[in-house]
């Protein structure tokens, strides 16, 4: 039972983050990874389907288990959180759009322009930079949000 929640959980975690962050929305992809593969394996074991109810603890464990240590080796090694969270990706800078962010997102112009609406932006060159955070959300700096020749203290 170990062995096959490992499988499971790091097979569709590779899935996941090559399926890119805009399919997930707003949850991480680990976050979505273990609530689907948690609530799957509990209604198993609930169910009946599993061998037994211990089997399905023993999963749901696994799982769980997997998360947290990625969660805790994510936070401890910068060069293995690269690799286990895509990082964010430049869609606007200085009111243009940037083509090769929004091709890498699979973002069309329509879809930015509906989020910086919802974030309360009327024009593009109100924008000094706009990206797609780890999470698929869009985050923005806006023009006047900074002046002349200031370097932004959200820069990593």
């Amino acid at each position: 039972m170990f062995t096959r929640g490992t499988v499971i959980y790091w097979a569709l975690f590779i899935l996941l983050r090559l399926a890119g962050r805009r399919d997930v929305g707003s949850m991480g992809v680990a976050d979505f990874l273990v609530l689907v593969l948690v609530a799957d394996a509990a209604g198993n074991a609930m169910a009946g389907e599993s061998t037994s109810v211990g089997d399905g603890v023993i999963v749901v464990a696994t799982i769980v288990g997997w998360s947290v240590f990625v969660d805790r080796m994510g936070y401890r090694s910068p060069m293995l959180r690269k690799w286990l969270e895509p990082g964010r990706v430049l869609l606007v800078r200085n009111g243009r759009i940037v083509a090769r962010g929004m091709r890498q997102e699979h973002v069309t112009r329509t879809e930015l322009m509906a989020q910086l609406r919802l974030l309360g932006i009327g024009r593009l060159d109100e924008v000094q930079r706009a990206y797609i955070e780890s999470n698929g959300q869009v985050s923005v700096v806006r023009m006047s949000e900074r002046t002349d020749g200031e370097t932004s203290t959200l820069e990593e």
